[in-house]
């Protein structure tokens, strides 16, 4: 990540509505896997830390007493209150906050959670918040996954695969070839190294799993925009108002793919890495 980088408010302005569509779930045995794994009994609490729309928080809040969803865009706590109605899940209570500043009267959590979210952030300050957080039997989990597009597979798929090479291409035509985040650009990518972070914290490996339904996905023309826009380095604000003419564009390039407008997709495997302080 590039060191003059800085976080803003405008990150994923407007991606937020595009993850229900865009955004394949999480594997199913995700939940009962963190729960074997880390002996969780429904008692306790859980806090995610960037949680998005809800997608991880949803999926694992029946294993606690309680949870918390935290995360510093307004437009995608929204989106996650709305999930967790429609799921009729009433014993989640979603905060805006940035991680770096997350606030003592949040309480301690049995489990605190960052999905997709940790290299946004100025690790080593988080990581050493969470400490603080923690219970003193507690668990951090790092879960890393890619939702926005399958695996790369040979295998026979029902329906042809999404162009993402062509597809990139077409993002890169529009906002040029170094990738966007937010007000800025990130040349050299997301910051990596998380291991290193955690053990400057203070923090254990505890272990790591790895969780794969194998699930194909069927998807349409609808759901590869939405995945698109779901993306920092594509979000709806970056191409302003040449938004209409890159979706016409988009959708175009994906008829040619697929003139029946469908896609076949196999989810990529999730990773879940288990730490203690």
């Amino acid at each position: 990540m590039s060191d003059d980088w800085e976080w803003d408010e405008t990150l994923f302005a407007g991606s937020a509505a595009h993850y229900s569509v865009g955004r394949m779930p999480y594997p199913t045995a995700l939940a009962a896997a963190v729960r074997d794994e880390l002996g969780l009994d429904g008692t306790g609490r859980l806090l995610d830390v960037g949680c998005g729309p809800g997608s991880l928080t949803l999926l694992l809040a029946p294993l606690f007493e309680s949870t918390v969803g935290v995360d510093p865009d307004a437009g995608m706590l929204a989106e996650a209150a709305r999930r967790a109605e429609e799921a009729g899940r009433e014993d989640v209570e979603w905060r805006r906050h940035r991680a770096e500043e997350l606030p003592d009267d949040l309480g301690r959590f049995k489990v605190v959670a960052f999905a997709q979210s940790f290299h946004w952030m100025d690790r080593l300050r988080v990581a050493r918040r969470v400490r603080g957080l923690l219970d003193p039997a507690g668990f951090w989990i790092h879960v890393g996954a890619t939702t926005h597009r399958g695996a790369e597979d040979a295998a026979a798929l029902p329906h042809p695969a999404p162009p993402w090479d062509r597809i990139s291409a077409l993002v890169a035509a529009y906002l040029g070839p170094v990738r966007r985040a937010g007000r800025g650009f990130l040349p050299g990518g997301t910051a990596g190294g998380e291991e290193a972070v955690m053990r400057e914290a203070g923090y254990t490996k505890v272990t790591r799993l790895q969780v794969d339904d194998g699930r194909v996905f069927d998807r349409d023309a609808d759901a590869i925009v939405s995945a698109v826009f779901s993306l920092s380095g594509s979000a709806p604000h970056l191409f302003a108002e040449r938004l209409p003419a890159f979706e016409i564009e988009l959708r175009d390039l994906l008829a040619e793919a697929s003139p029946g407008g469908r896609f076949a997709e196999r989810e990529v495997s999730t990773g879940v890495v288990v730490w203690r302080p």
